[in-house]
C-alpha cells in the first residue's frame, strides 16, 4: 500500500473515529500527529477530543476562579488550565493540581531584600519566587479540597530549582500536611542532598529531593486522603529555620494522586 493510499484511508475515517484514536494518546502526540493529514488536524482541534482531557466539573472549577477565564475551544481552555495548575492523571482520571509560587503564602515574599519574582523560560507559570537571602523559610499552601478528586489518596511535593551559586540548602527541614484535623509532620526534609543527609537516607532517617522529567526538583510534603464528602483547606507547609540561605527557585506545590 502507498502512502497516498494511506493518507486516503485516514481520510476516509468518521472524525469520531480518528478521535477516539488521538484520544489514546496524549496532547503533546496528538498536536504532532495533526501535521500528519487533515483528518487528523481535524479530530486534534476538535472540542470532542479536548473535552476528554478536561475534568468532568471543569464548568464549576471555572466559576470558583478568581480571575475569569475566557476560551473560544475546548483546546484554549486545556492550555489555560494547565496555566491555572490543573490537569487530569492520565492512568486514573483523577486531577492533578499545582499551586504557583504567586499562590503560596512565602514569609518574607513580599520583601524585596530577600526575595524576588521573575519568569523562567522552564515555568509554566508567569512567574517565581527566587530566594534571595533569609533565614527563616517558610512556604505555605492551601487548596480547597473541592478542587480535588474524591476517594483518592493524594501526595503533595514542593516543586523548586537550585542555582548554581545557593547556599545554606542543605540544612534539615519538616513539611507539614493537614486536612480534616489529622496533621502529619515529617521531619529531616531536605532540599539539597550533603554527606550527611545521604548517610541519614540510606539509613531511612531523611527525605531527600528528586529530579522530575520537566527538569525542576521535587521534594515530597505528605499526604493526606480525600474522601466523598470532604469539605475544606488542605494546608500544606515546609519550613527550614536553622540558617542563612540562598538560591532557592520556588515554582510551586503539586498535588498528584498516588
Amino acid at each position: 500500500m502507498t502512502e497516498s493510499d494511506n493518507s486516503a484511508s485516514i481520510t476516509d475515517l468518521p472524525e469520531g473515529c480518528v478521535t477516539d484514536i488521538l484520544s489514546i494518546t496524549s496532547p503533546r502526540d496528538a498536536c504532532r500527529a495533526a501535521s500528519i493529514s487533515k483528518a487528523f488536524n481535524s479530530a486534534a482541534n476538535s472540542d470532542a477530543f479536548w473535552d476528554r482531557f478536561l475534568p468532568p466539573d471543569y464548568r464549576e472549577i471555572i466559576a470558583r476562579a478568581v480571575s475569569p477565564v475566557v476560551f473560544e475551544s475546548k483546546k484554549q481552555l486545556y492550555i489555560s488550565s494547565l496555566i491555572m495548575g490543573l490537569k487530569l492523571d492520565r492512568e486514573s482520571g483523577r486531577k492533578r493540581y499545582m499551586l504557583g509560587a504567586r499562590d503560596l503564602s512565602i514569609a518574607w515574599g513580599n520583601d524585596a531584600r530577600y526575595w524576588e519574582w521573575g519568569h523562567v523560560p522552564e515555568s509554566r507559570f508567569a512567574e517565581v519566587g527566587i530566594l534571595r537571602n533569609v533565614w527563616w523559610l517558610d512556604i505555605q499552601g492551601r487548596i480547597a479540597s473541592a478542587m480535588l478528586s474524591p476517594k483518592t489518596t493524594y501526595v503533595v511535593y514542593l516543586v523548586y530549582r537550585i542555582t548554581r551559586d545557593s547556599w545554606g540548602l542543605s540544612a534539615a527541614g519538616k513539611s507539614i500536611v493537614c486536612f480534616c484535623g489529622v496533621r502529619n509532620e515529617v521531619p529531616n526534609v531536605y532540599l539539597e542532598q550533603s554527606a550527611q543527609t545521604l548517610l541519614e537516607f540510606t539509613l531511612g532517617q531523611a527525605h531527600t529531593a528528586a529530579m522530575r522529567k520537566d527538569g525542576w526538583m521535587e521534594i515530597e510534603l505528605g499526604e493526606f486522603y480525600c474522601d466523598n464528602g470532604d469539605e475544606g483547606e488542605v494546608e500544606m507547609v515546609f519550613q527550614e529555620h536553622h540558617r542563612n540561605k540562598g538560591g532557592l527557585i520556588v515554582e510551586g506545590i503539586e498535588l498528584r494522586p498516588r
